[in-house]
């Protein structure tokens, strides 16, 4: 779907960007995400900083977190379907907050229809299946409940998605399911192909083959794309990060971002002006 917003805001006296709205389905969002690893402790660099992330991420910090997205006009959280964030977004909302929620199912929360169900009960307005999982089942021949879930999805009136870190798994799901948006990852770090969670003992790859598959790939998708991992979990420098995903955007898609706020209480804020500047100056 084509962008149909252009917002700005002006905040103590100096004009920053805000992201512009796209739509999942028939669920606008914005095309800049926050997203929630970081939440979790999901840092795909070491366990030490895993734990640092875990230990900075209390309750109050992740509400803070998320109030400093509505500041910068982010009106949408990707996050697992798990109870941290269910709590999490329970407090924004009985607080004032309006986060538009897109549930990751992930295999730490159990089976694919438990994870839909908490995005159910959560109330998210989309859903997408987790990309390990998905990973671990395409290869394998085992996506009778992926099928499954894509239909529980849409009946409860969500739009449906899957992510892959493999582009083999996106072009199996575009081929094989009727999908309102793709969770495109730029770099397929560790083998899930043997298993769907990953295995911390392996050493992570990050290839900039990876990278340039996939936005291959996202041209020819029959859906919006969200583009993730794109900051290679921080190994890439966040302006040549987003000018690449600026070449490789298409209209109506969008772009998910985890923040470590303890590196800087202003990282959305500068993201978000990273990213919309980018696109700016492609006409995108």
């Amino acid at each position: 779907m084509a962008i149909v917003e252009d917002i700005r805001s002006e905040i103590d006296g100096e004009l920053k960007l805000c992201p512009e709205r796209v739509t999942l389905g028939s669920v606008g969002i914005s095309r800049f995400i926050l997203g929630a690893n970081p939440f979790g402790g999901y840092a795909h660099q070491t366990r030490e900083r895993d734990e640092e992330m875990r230990d900075w991420y209390t309750m109050e910090r992740v509400k803070e977190c998320y109030r400093l997205a509505e500041e910068a006009g982010v009106t949408t959280h990707l996050g697992r379907a798990d109870e941290f964030i269910l709590r999490a977004l329970r407090e924004h909302r009985n607080e004032g907050g309006s986060l538009l929620w897109i549930a990751q199912t992930c295999p730490g929360v159990g089976s694919i229809q438990h994870g839909v169900t908490n995005a159910i009960h959560g109330r998210a307005r989309c859903c997408f299946i987790h990309g390990g999982e998905m990973d671990y089942r395409v290869a394998n021949g085992e996506t009778k409940e992926v099928s499954e879930a894509v239909v529980m999805i849409k009946d409860h009136g969500m739009a449906v998605g899957t992510a892959g870190h493999r582009t083999e798994t996106i072009r199996w799901a575009a081929d094989h399911l009727d999908l309102d948006f793709f969770m495109t990852s730029y770099y397929n770090p560790d083998d899930r192909t043997r298993q769907a969670h990953r295995n911390y003992e392996d050493e992570e790859y990050y290839g900039a083959e990876h990278r340039e598959a996939m936005c291959a790939l996202i041209q020819e998708l029959p859906a919006p794309a969200i583009h993730y991992k794109v900051m290679a979990a921080g190994r890439n420098d966040p302006r040549e990060a987003f000018e690449y995903v600026a070449d490789a955007y298409r209209p109506g898609d969008a772009v998910c971002v985890g923040i470590f706020t303890k590196e800087g209480r202003n990282m959305i804020q500068e993201d978000v002006d990273l990213l919309e500047s980018a696109l700016r100056a492609r006409g995108k």
